[in-house]
Parts: structure tokens; C-alpha cells; sequence
């Protein structure tokens, strides 16, 4: 299952792509124990799957995640690939920006035959 952009239902975790290879090898279990993770600390929170991404892994949840959520993901991530530096940041929500850009309006003014132009929009 996968969705067709980005999903508030989602986390994603950065990291480089050599490490996100060997993070996916074993994943099914990662999934397992990140829902441990995430029930002992009282979250209702679940992962579903794990997949690696350009940006790091992404792990689909059932709900959106909160800050504690988030940190504790990113502490069963280190420990499980054992890294001490830094090379993985904190986890986040997906960000995305929407916008409506408007191309032609085919309305005309009132009682005339002119057509709206961008001059007529406040």
C-alpha cells in the first residue's frame, strides 16, 4: 500500500541511503518493535510498513505522530543500526505545500461584453 503524495500519516526518518538500505533488510521485525517501542511509552500510534525513500525512510503510521512519538522512533533507529554520530536528524511529519493558481476566468463584467481581467480581482 502506498499513497499518492505526502500523508500526515507518515514519518519520515533522514538518513543517507546506505544506511536506509541496511535499516529495510530486516524490516518486518523493525516494525514489530517499533510498535513496542511506541506501546510502552502509551502512544496510539501503530506502524504499519517501512520503505526506504530518496530523504531517508519512511514509516507509514495509522495516526499522525506526536513529538514523543517522533523521538522515541528516532532512539530505536539509532540503537538498531547502532550509530553514535549524528548522521540521522530528528524525525518529521512530511511537509507539503498547496496552492491554486488560477489561469483564465471566462467570466465578464457586469452588462458589457468585457471579459475579466487580473486587473479586475482584488
Amino acid at each position: 500500500m502506498t499513497t499518492k503524495g505526502p500523508s500526515y500519516k507518515q514519518v519520515i526518518v533522514p538518513m543517507n541511503s546506505d544506511l536506509g538500505k541496511r535499516f529495510i533488510k530486516d524490516s518486518a521485525n523493525y516494525v514489530t518493535n517499533i510498535n513496542r517501542t511506541l506501546k510502552s511509552i502509551k502512544s496510539n500510534v501503530c506502524a504499519d510498513f517501512i520503505y526506504v525513500d530518496a530523504k531517508g525512510i519512511i514509516i507509514s503510521t495509522n495516526s499522525v505522530a506526536s513529538n514523543s512519538d517522533l523521538q522515541e522512533i528516532k532512539k530505536y533507529v539509532k540503537n538498531s543500526l547502532q550509530i553514535i554520530n549524528n548522521s540521522i536528524t530528528t524525525p518529521r511529519l512530511p511537509q507539503s505545500k498547496s496552492y491554486l493558481k488560477i489561469v483564465e476566468i471566462l467570466y465578464y463584467v457586469d452588462k458589457s461584453n468585457t471579459r475579466i481581467s487580473s486587473e479586475d480581482i482584488e
